[in-house]
């Protein structure tokens, strides 16, 4: 049995926007649910927080 993580990639399959949080799912194993509720709440504040981030990542991480 590998232990070995798929590589951080956007989702093709699994995407709602840019497939980031899909990716993220992915990549730590866990539901992309949680990953949407986190930048649904980072958007709380003004938006910027949420934004950002997503944003950087979607510049950062390649696609599938």
């Amino acid at each position: 049995m590998s232990n070995q993580r798929h590589p951080l990639r956007r989702s093709r399959t699994n995407r709602w926007i840019a497939g980031i949080c899909g990716g993220l799912g992915e990549f730590y194993g866990i539901n992309p649910f949680w990953f949407r509720l986190a930048f649904l709440i980072a958007l709380i504040p003004g938006g910027v927080p949420g934004i950002a981030v997503y944003l950087v990542l979607y510049f950062i991480v390649p696609k599938e």
